[in-house]
């Protein structure tokens, strides 16, 4: 059963459903860090304050590492398992992560 791609699909699925706090900090991190000109996102003004990216980094960048790591060990076993190619199984694992995320930001009033 493991060697079909609709197994690792699902397992990310599953994985993405508690993963979209960290997306959400990750996008948070990205938004914020000083290089955020660049296009991609724009940066939420404050008061006057030049804060930077440390302090959310301190808080945030724990659970984002744990999460990141903890998918790495769940998917690991199952890409040896699997007859897709190693490119193809990581691709379709990391868009079965985001996709919770993606509608939870689409659905999001």
């Amino acid at each position: 059963m493991t060697r079909r791609w609709y197994t690792p699909l699902g397992i990310n699925l599953l994985l993405g459903i508690p993963a979209i706090v960290p997306m959400l900090m990750l996008w948070f991190l990205l938004s914020n860090w000083p290089l955020a000109g660049m296009g991609l996102t724009t940066r939420i003004p404050n008061n006057e304050h030049d804060d930077s990216p440390n302090a959310a980094l301190l808080f945030f960048g724990p659970m984002i590492a744990a999460s990141a790591v903890l998918w790495w060990i769940a998917n690991r076993p199952l890409a040896r398992r699997t007859q897709l190619t190693a490119l193809r199984y990581w691709l379709l694992s990391f868009t079965g992560i985001l996709i919770p995320t993606a509608v939870a930001i689409t659905v999001w009033p």
